[in-house]
């Protein structure tokens, strides 16, 4: 009776240990973004953020600093595969810009802003404002870093490794003890 009380009790605490990155990432973990980039007078965006709906993936629109509505903005639509979509503008005059990128399900990708010089040096970006994942680099982590799937499958994830976890400290407490008859 007492080892079971101290198996459950030292279950929840494994438990509670699993889960507590998953609940530490939060929503902002689901965040995909969005990653915009400038060469010359030429912006560009690109996402993984958005699924396929009726044969459209969604709009990009590129905002100047005096518009702050969507539909204000040049309205590009998405193209792209099921991992990555993107959208461009040329021939953009020099400023400060806002692309905002809406899916097809009608949900925001994500939005930054971009600085545009004209001129055909490096790209250059700045401050992001709802942007989690990196511009295109190697796309390292815990397995499904390519592609995020969300709170659900993190949690269900987190839930599989805590009952690994359960299930082994179960049987080496098991293999501990002395044998008796």
């Amino acid at each position: 009776m007492r080892s079971t009380r101290l198996l459950l009790r030292s279950g929840l605490t494994l438990a509670a240990a699993a889960a507590f990155p998953t609940w530490l990432a939060g929503p902002s973990a689901a965040l995909s973004g969005i990653s915009v980039s400038t060469i010359g007078t030429t912006v560009s965006v690109v996402t993984s953020a958005c699924t396929q709906s009726n044969g459209s993936w969604g709009n990009a629109s590129l905002l100047n600093s005096g518009q702050t509505a969507f539909a204000q903005g040049r309205q590009v639509a998405l193209a792209g595969t099921t991992v990555s979509q993107s959208a461009a503008w040329s021939g953009v005059p020099t400023g400060t810009y806002t692309v905002v990128v809406v899916c097809s399900n009608g949900g925001t990708a994500g939005t930054q802003s971009v600085i545009v010089s004209g001129t055909a040096a490096a790209p250059t970006t700045s401050s992001t404002t709802r942007s989690a994942a990196p511009s295109r680099g190697v796309m390292g982590g815990l397995g499904g870093a390519a592609r995020d799937y969300g709170p659900l499958t993190l949690g269900i994830g987190a839930a599989l490794v805590g009952s690994g976890v359960i299930a082994t400290g179960w049987y080496l407490r098991k293999r501990s003890k002395p044998y008796r008859l």
